[in-house]
């Protein structure tokens, strides 16, 4: 009897143990078998990488140059905020000649007033939200070199340039301030995210791209105050995708639709670019893959 009960206690043990490992060896077929599916965009370029690390994600085309349209602003943005002792409470006229431009280009605009008196900290929230060309036309003026305006502009676009050098960005290059350029304005996903990646380390530059709305009282010709119009951040990916921080879309007949895009989830942030995607909706669409895709990497 109680040889009988040790036999049985042994096939237990056998029984058991085999079965272990036949479960095991079911488990490790699960884990080999689940691999990350790549994601499909619609976009004709797209680049993402671990802001923290570095660490490239995602690629399609990455070093393809493209026209970037207003995405060009984020190292408009950079420039500025790079600028030795900058004074972001220093006002700057609006001139004619803003307004003017933005009329002649069909541009977007941040609505501003000839005349007004406006900040430079709100100049930038007019650059990035509402993707003002008036207002990068006024920073353009305010922090070039030279005795005219197209001199200062020459030389600001110059900053920008050597910007993108310093950064050791050799896919990019700018011909103007705001993205309506010549036909020499391009870069690529991959250099469009560096360049936002080290603009993101600038606390101002980070405020802003993360502000939904803005609105913001100014000095106008006559000296009295008023209360410009509000603007609202052209990223719909803020307050639509959880964690998301910035950066800045762009648009236009040879750009199509692009969006340099950032979130944050867990202490860690994806930053990256889709260029020449279909509509606005479809490169949110993108955006949202890529940084999924991102975060599970």
């Amino acid at each position: 009897m109680k040889t009988g009960i040790k036999g049985m206690r042994r096939a237990a043990v056998v029984t058991f143990t085999v079965g272990s490992v036949l479960a095991g060896g079911a488990f490790a077929g699960q884990a080999q078998a689940v691999t990350l599916p790549t994601p499909t965009i619609v976009a004709k370029g797209g680049y993402v990488m671990n802001n923290g690390t570095g660490t490239t994600l995602f690629t399609k085309a990455a070093d393809t140059r493209r026209s970037t349209g207003s995405t060009t602003k984020i190292m408009t943005a950079k420039v500025v905020l790079a600028q030795p002792n900058l004074n972001l409470d220093t006002k700057v006229t609006i001139q004619m000649a803003y307004s003017d431009y933005i009329v002649s280009k069909g541009a977007s605009s941040a609505r501003l007033r000839v005349g007004d008196k406006v900040t430079v900290r709100q100049l930038l929230y007019g650059l990035m939200l509402p993707s003002g060309c008036d207002a990068a036309y006024a920073l353009a003026d305010k922090f070039g070199s030279g005795t005219t305006r197209a001199a200062r502009v020459k030389s600001f676009i110059g900053k920008m340039n050597k910007a993108a050098s310093d950064l050791g960005l050799r896919n990019t290059h700018f011909d103007s301030f705001d993205g309506i350029g010549n036909g020499a304005n391009y870069s690529t996903p991959r250099d469009l995210t560096k360049i936002a990646s080290s603009a993101m380390k600038n606390s101002t530059f980070r405020t802003i791209v993360k502000t939904k709305a803005y609105t913001a009282k100014t000095v106008t010709k006559t000296g009295s105050t008023r209360t410009m119009e509000r603007w609202d951040n052209t990223n719909t990916l803020l307050g639509t995708y959880s964690g998301a921080i910035g950066v800045k879309t762009g648009s236009g007949p040879e750009a199509k639709y692009c969006l340099v895009f950032a979130a944050t989830r867990n202490n860690k942030t994806v930053i990256g670019t889709v260029l020449a995607s279909s509509s606005a909706t479809q490169r949110a669409t993108d955006a949202k893959k890529l940084m999924d895709y991102g975060f599970k990497k």
